[in-house]
């Protein structure tokens, strides 16, 4: 049953934070924003909430034990910072050795990290299947007309070239035609990646027919599935087209979709097709 507990988000960038707020509410839960500054959208003033920065450990501390709250989510892109970039807090100055060791490495060894200090001063780390799980992607068809036989080949390729790259904290998306490795996302993120792909499509550089290859995305193998999911939304999408790519593929109940119903049309418009797998 899911629990009916108070609920912290703390909110990254795009548009699924809000969307978890307002289903954890629909689902029982009273919730509270934490808007990070430069990067949460302004409608979270919608929600009892309060705006912090990278390093203000003890003012959020405070803020959820005077409302009583230990259950807590992250969603939304962040930035990834720079320890100088970080102003620590009167409340982290006493973890400034342990912090700053966190950022010697990849993002998830980074948000790892970083839940293990939120674990240390006694919140609870929860994930999207606890109290949003409409928004985690369902297995088989979401968009657009079923894959080819060349596709699926392409995808199980996409899922084992993840699986493959998962020690090296590389990224959660690869596009892949012909069981050939086009693009591997890095620090770049999923957009920028296939902006890349697009780019070497019209500059004659890949020298591709006609709407061929898939975009996979899929957590990474031992990745904490509370946070950092992978997500995909209506950028996608367009992104996808412009590298007139066939289809999306995409981890299903452990991947995002940002505005379903707008993403699933996009889609269609697109002439691209979308699974779960």
């Amino acid at each position: 049953m899911t629990s009916r507990r108070p609920l912290a988000i703390l909110c990254g960038r795009g548009a699924l934070p809000l969307q978890a707020a307002d289903l954890a509410q629909k689902n029982g839960r009273s919730v509270f924003l934490l808007g990070l500054a430069g990067s949460a959208a302004p409608e979270i003033e919608a929600f009892d909430h309060l705006w912090v920065k990278f390093g203000e450990v003890g003012k959020t501390m405070g803020a959820l034990k005077a409302r009583g709250i230990a259950d807590f989510a992250m969603l939304g892109a962040v930035p990834r910072p720079e320890f100088h970039e970080v102003k620590l807090d009167w409340g982290a100055i006493k973890r400034a050795g342990e912090i700053a060791r966190l950022f010697r490495g990849g993002d998830d060894g980074l948000l790892k990290g970083v839940a293990r200090l939120l674990e240390a001063e006694g919140l609870n780390i929860v994930g999207v299947a606890d109290f949003a799980p409409e928004l985690l992607a369902p297995l088989g068809r979401i968009a657009g007309p079923p894959p080819d036989d060349e596709a699926l080949a392409d995808i199980a390729f996409g899922r084992r070239l993840i699986e493959a790259l998962s020690p090296f904290d590389v990224g959660q998306g690869a596009v892949v035609a012909r069981e050939r490795t086009l693009a591997v996302e890095a620090a770049e993120g999923t957009d920028a990646m296939l902006a890349r792909v697009a780019e070497m499509r019209s500059s004659g550089r890949l020298k591709l027919k006609g709407r061929v290859g898939v975009f996979v995305k899929a957590a990474k193998r031992g990745q904490d599935v509370r946070f950092d999911l992978p997500a995909v939304g209506l950028g996608t999408i367009e992104t996808a087209r412009r590298a007139e790519l066939a289809g999306v593929a995409i981890a299903a109940g452990q991947a995002l979709i940002a505005e379903r119903e707008a993403f699933a049309a996009a889609a269609e418009d697109a002439g691209l097709f979308v699974i779960g797998f």
